[in-house]
């Protein structure tokens, strides 16, 4: 019994480790993040990376129940996602290069208008929702925690756990970001840093569309 929970244990600690390194790493996910918390601020930064959290608490919970893996089996469902979400990249990355050249790079967050939170909910949702890997690494991170032999609460304790360190790593993403001193940077630098995110965003698009998955 002891041996079983310390297999256990050490089961989950590989799981949570795998998930804060993939979570934790540059992608479109953290770039968005730290674009809105240093043009928009903190709370719209945290919205988005809520939207981010929807998104893969949904890939956690099909994951789980196996249905991620059925979609994974068929190479239609997967190329349309990848698809989906390579347009939707190159969608951010439009709109990233018309913010940098609509206006002067002295722009407040006032001079850019109301925020719509919700439109930034469903930005971050649709970011995680619309990539295939999200898909993929779910399901390595069930195979690596889901043995035949684990409890019946492991499923629970990993996706709880892993929505603990997702809610971490991309809330301090947001938290970094939207302080004051980034926020001068961003308002020095406005124009290169949507540059760079729209270059991000359409390398990463295309990427994806050109990917096997």
């Amino acid at each position: 019994m002891g041996d079983a929970l310390f297999h256990q244990f050490h089961a989950l600690l590989a799981v949570y480790a795998l998930y804060a390194i993939a979570v934790a790493s540059p992608g479109p996910s953290n770039m968005a993040i730290m674009g809105v918390a240093m043009g928009r601020g903190r709370l719209p930064a945290l919205v988005l990376a809520s939207g981010i959290m929807t998104g893969s608490m949904i890939w956690a919970v099909l994951a789980a129940t196996g249905v991620s893996t059925l979609l994974a089996a068929y190479a239609n469902a997967l190329t349309a996602i990848k698809i989906g979400g390579g347009l939707y990249l190159l969608y951010l990355a439009v709109k990233s290069a018309r913010s940098a050249f609509k206006a002067g790079q002295d722009e407040t967050r006032q001079e850019r208008g109301p925020i719509d939170y919700r439109r930034l909910y469903r930005r971050g949702l649709m970011l995680h929702l619309t990539n295939p890997k999200s898909i993929l690494a779910w399901i390595a991170i069930m195979s690596l925690g889901l043995k035949s032999d684990a409890p019946g609460y492991t499923a629970a304790a990993i996706i709880a756990g892993c929505a603990v360190i997702g809610l971490v790593t991309f809330g301090g993403y947001a938290l970094v970001f939207s302080a004051h001193p980034m926020v001068r940077l961003y308002q020095k630098a406005r124009r290169w840093i949507e540059v760079t995110l729209a270059l991000f965003f359409g390398l990463a698009g295309i990427r994806l569309l050109l990917s096997r998955v």
